[in-house]
């Protein structure tokens, strides 16, 4: 019973989340061709959020051991797309109508459409259509430094309007005693990346090499 239900809800899940990625990509490439980068953001805020928001449960079932996948996958990239979403995104308008906003989302969409419809697809149905296991181990050669690569910019980009704006910030003297400057957190998660990015990236070649040779031996 308990299977059944975990199966269930990996299948609802995934599923789900793979629509919501597909809403995504149909709204920003009919922004993009229609009205131009500068309002895909726009368009596709509130969609935008609550799909990557919904990745959070991903780090939940690695914790608590509903997929197999490590945490330590799980976690860079997604606790670094939620702080670019609401951290950067959402919280410094400056940055919403950059050109590469358009392309991280666009990289962003693919990547997770394949993801999601993969993992759907093995839920379902007990195992996904080779080409389907190639595109998932395949595409992100290309669009995971895509993704990355925009993150790190834009996060970049926002640094001045972060300290102009002394946004999230707390410095002394205060009732609490406490001090917190957001533009230096900014920092360290650029700084973060250095050795996040090629650990991700190491991490999905060699799921690569191992799974697709898998395959053919099959």
């Amino acid at each position: 019973m308990a299977g059944a239900v975990r199966r269930m809800y990996l299948i609802t899940y995934n599923w789900l989340v793979c629509a919501g990625w597909f809403q995504v990509l149909y709204i920003a490439l009919k922004t993009l061709i229609e009205s131009g980068h500068n309002h895909v953001y726009e368009a596709i805020e509130k969609p935008l959020l609550l799909a990557q928001s919904a990745a959070f449960f991903e780090i939940l079932h690695s914790v608590i051991g509903l997929v197999r996948s490590p945490i330590s996958a799980a976690l860079p990239q997604i606790s670094s797309r939620l702080y670019v979403v609401w951290g950067i995104l959402y919280s410094f308008q400056e940055v919403q109508t950059h050109p590469l906003v358009s392309a991280m989302i666009i990289s962003w969409c693919i990547t997770e459409i394949i993801r999601y419809s993969f993992f759907g697809m093995k839920e379902t149905f007990g195992s996904a259509p080779f080409w389907l296991l190639w595109l998932r181990y395949s595409t992100f050669l290309i669009l995971y430094p895509l993704g990355i690569g925009s993150e790190v910019y834009l996060i970049y980009k926002a640094l001045p309007y972060i300290k102009e704006s002394g946004f999230c910030s707390a410095r002394m003297p205060n009732k609490w005693n406490f001090s917190f400057d957001y533009f230096y957190c900014a920092i360290l998660v650029l700084g973060v990346y250095i050795p996040g990015a090629p650990h991700l990236y190491g991490y999905m070649l060699g799921q690569r090499k191992k799974t697709l040779y898998k395959s053919r031996r099959e």
